[in-house]
């Protein structure tokens, strides 16, 4: 057989790029060797797409058509936007520490200004950042004035706050009115009418003639000529009216009412009892009109001697104020001053003068007519039986004040109410009759009203 080399005879068919034994000179040729594939270059996951600017450098050219015009357009909005906001941000970054800055300050200022402050009176202003001040416990001082104190309010006599260490201004109190002058104005006229006063016709148509009809009606007296009342002083004894009165009028009225004891105007630092008298008349000018009512006078306004502590002498250093605001060199205007008083035996002669108090209005003890009107206003509202006789008490020879016939109905009520009673009886009036007179005579030496 002898057919093909030896190498062909271990061959089934072939390799698929052997060509047949019997193709021309092709069958002399050897065949070639077997080659294995070459390994590959990774080994894992496939490798993505490269991105970036060396791969957008190898994208081809597109030609801008309308779609990537408005997609530019958006592009460059958002970049406005961007860039806005980037400004923005730097700004606040830039304004931020000026906040905390400011914040710091106004903080230390609070710090400086310190708690409690004291409050103290501007004396004098020597530059824009000193000044001369005082305050009530103690002599004056020569001070700095801080920077965030505003100048164009300082002036001479207001009231300023200062350092609790240092004493310098670091403040001024806007409201300059004396909190006790504001608490002595009657914000809530009392209930008391002239209709509740028994009696004392004459003494109401002589206050309304000094105090109300200059106030509401002032051509009447220009008219006929003459100045209006001042001021006008109630005396008498206790419990005939006086405190009641007033009242009445501060019902009746619509002018501004202030209301002060005379023992309030006594005050514990020198110059404090002169100062208060100072900014009550002050104030009740700006009000105006206004009426003063100053209860309890003889307190501040006793005759003056030889003082020889200094509280006497500042209680005269106040009453001297007092008449200088009285009648002053300065006119009062429209500011009616109500004097009340139960021993007006012992006041200053130059308290009682005309030209600072031009009507003395007495207070006796009630007649049988005030007597009975007292009697029917007590009892208007009490459940009386029919036993009781009023005549009885009205015609009494002990001397009644009107206190007292109030005090003796009151008394009445409770023994009527003490054996759960709903009606007084006569016995009720006798006993607390008896019960008020014991009282009144034991608690009053005898004398001390002739």
């Amino acid at each position: 057989m002898g057919q093909g080399s030896p190498g062909g005879m271990g061959k089934q068919g072939g390799l698929p790029g052997d060509r047949k034994p019997g193709d021309g000179a092709a069958g002399d040729k050897k065949d070639k060797k077997f080659e294995p594939p070459a390994a590959p270059s990774r080994v894992g996951r496939k490798q993505r797409k490269q991105r970036g600017p060396e791969a957008a450098a190898r994208l081809p050219p597109v030609a801008p058509l309308s779609k990537c015009r408005l997609r530019l357009l958006k592009l460059d909005r958002v970049k406005d936007y961007l860039l806005m906001e980037e400004e923005f941000v730097a700004s606040q970054e830039r304004l931020r520490p000026s906040e905390d800055k400011t914040e710091e300050d106004r903080s230390k200022v609070d710090d400086l200004r310190g708690t409690p402050m004291s409050v103290g009176s501007l004396e004098e202003i020597i530059d824009e950042s000193h000044a001369i001040v005082s305050s009530s416990v103690g002599p004056e001082y020569y001070v700095s004035v801080l920077s965030f104190v505003d100048k164009d309010q300082l002036e001479p006599g207001c009231s300023i706050l200062m350092h609790n260490k240092v004493l310098s201004v670091v403040g001024i109190l806007q409201d300059e009115v004396d909190p006790m002058v504001s608490v002595m104005k009657v914000e809530k006229a009392p209930l008391e009418s002239y209709a509740d006063i028994g009696g004392l016709d004459a003494q109401i148509q002589e206050i309304k003639e000094a105090v109300e009809l200059p106030l509401t009606h002032p051509e009447l007296y220009e008219d006929i000529g003459i100045r209006p009342p001042k001021g006008v002083i109630l005396y008498g004894e206790p419990g005939t009216g006086k405190t009641l009165l007033a009242k009445a009028v501060a019902n009746s009225t619509s002018a501004t009412f202030l209301r002060v004891v005379g023992s309030e105007l006594i005050q514990k630092y020198l110059g404090d009892g002169p100062k208060l008298v100072r900014e009550l008349f002050r104030v009740a000018d700006d009000l105006s009109p206004s009426i003063v009512f100053i209860d309890e006078i003889d307190a501040v306004g006793t005759k003056r001697y030889d003082a020889h502590s200094g509280g006497e002498r500042e209680i005269q250093r106040t009453m001297l104020e007092l008449l200088n605001q009285l009648d002053g060199f300065d006119s009062r205007g429209d500011v009616k001053v109500i004097l009340a008083t139960n021993r007006i035996e012992s006041l200053d002669p130059a308290l009682l003068r005309p030209g600072r108090i031009d009507r003395k209005i007495e207070f006796p003890l009630p007649d049988i007519k005030t007597r009975r009107r007292i009697f029917q206003i007590h009892t208007a509202k009490m459940t009386l039986a029919e036993d009781v006789n009023l005549e009885e008490f009205v015609m009494t020879k002990d001397e009644f004040s009107g206190a007292d016939i109030k005090a003796i109905c009151t008394e009445a009520g409770l023994l009527a109410l003490r054996e759960r009673r709903m009606k007084v009886t006569h016995a009720d009036f006798k006993k607390a009759k008896e019960k008020v007179m014991f009282k009144k005579k034991e608690g009053v030496p005898e004398g001390l009203y002739m």
